[in-house]
């Protein structure tokens, strides 16, 4: 079997969602991971109906014919305080699977308390002070490799990964690129109750043309990174928490940071930008901030629900054939490749 559990050899896990017939195999070699169907949602009986999604938003089912081999890695709940480029290191090491000949993939993961630099972050003129200043507040501090500005992370935060092969033409534009992300977090978003639009929110952090905001307010930001033969797009999304405490954090950073730098060369980050999607759809609290007992006990806060919603959304567009192509080319790093990856990365971007 293809689907399993990556495991850092401190009982962090990654579920691979399998779609045979079978039981699903740990890649580690330990426990056996439960599968999930995908024959209800494709039946029309889930939460997402294709044929009624193009309905309302005018998208025909073609324009996500990419999805249709989509494997699904789901990383949601492994929450231990590993260093945060592990999941870019992943995110790097089946890239170039995909490179070669791989599957395409969405990776979905979090990470207890994180602050990520973009490049231009890590050539501030105060940067490395200011990393030890947020290193000693407990947060784990990196760089990474794709392009954005600094975003920090915490359980409230879902981050997203399209780990893709450049197959066709179009796949050389990056538009396009971003244009798929946009598609699967507006669908999803939508099952919570939002409706969110896409374009530059001045004034918020990592701002891009593809923040995707409701009523003005950004709640997630979308960088990319390209390798020759294949591609990945990152995405964070505020899913549960205070938006303006999440800028705040950025706000200060950037403040010791670019201390004597062009002001071009940073956001000018204001706290009333930023929200999260429990703030602008009022779907309920979590476990990012101001979680209820309740939420955090069940793991049914909004990122939760914002996952299975994006999980959702691609279970309507695969397909048998696509699935069965896919998990026959699947394969997962092991745990020792993904660090020395990760400790690449560090050499290669850090301060």
């Amino acid at each position: 079997m293809n689907s399993g559990r990556v495991d850092n050899g401190s009982g962090g896990r990654a579920e691979w969602e399998d779609y045979g017939d079978g039981a699903s195999a740990d890649h580690a070699g330990s426990e056996v991971v439960e599968k999930t169907a995908w024959a209800s949602n494709r039946a029309g009986t889930g939460p997402i109906d294709a044929g009624n999604n193009d309905a309302q938003d005018g998208g025909p089912a073609s324009d996500r014919a990419w999805m249709s081999g989509l494997l699904i890695l789901d990383r949601t709940d492994w929450l231990q305080a590993d260093d945060p480029l592990y999941a870019f290191a992943l995110d790097e090491l089946l890239c170039r699977a995909a490179g070669a000949g791989g599957p395409a993939i969405c990776h979905l993961w979090r990470h207890p308390r994180a602050f990520v630099m973009g490049l231009r972050d890590s050539r501030l003129p105060r940067a490395k002070e200011a990393a030890g200043r947020l290193a000693g507040l407990g947060y784990g501090v990196a760089v990474r490799n794709s392009g954005g500005a600094a975003v920090p992370l915490d359980p409230g935060v879902v981050n997203l990964s399209l780990i893709l092969p450049k197959d066709r033409a179009e796949d050389l534009a990056f538009h396009g690129d971003f244009e798929r992300m946009y598609d699967l977090i507006r669908l999803a978003v939508r099952q919570l109750g939002g409706e969110a639009s896409k374009g530059e929110v001045i004034g918020s952090y990592c701002p891009g043309d593809f923040d995707l905001s409701i009523a003005g307010r950004k709640f997630c930001g979308i960088a990319q990174r390209r390798q020759v033969k294949s591609y990945i797009v990152q995405a964070f999304v505020n899913a549960e928490g205070e938006g303006a405490r999440r800028a705040e954090v950025v706000r200060e950073f950037y403040k010791l940071a670019a201390e004597g730098a062009d002001p071009s060369s940073y956001p000018d980050v204001g706290t009333d930008r930023m929200a999260s999607l429990e703030e602008l759809t009022g779907a309920g609290g979590g476990i990012g901030g101001g979680a209820s007992d309740s939420a955090e006990r069940t793991g049914q806060g909004l990122a939760a629900r914002f996952a299975a919603a994006v999980k959702d959304v691609i279970r309507a567009h695969q397909t048998p054939a696509g699935i069965a192509s896919a998990e026959a080319r699947l394969h997962l790093p092991e745990p020792d490749e993904i660090e020395e990856m990760a400790a690449s990365l560090r050499t290669r971007y850090g301060l």
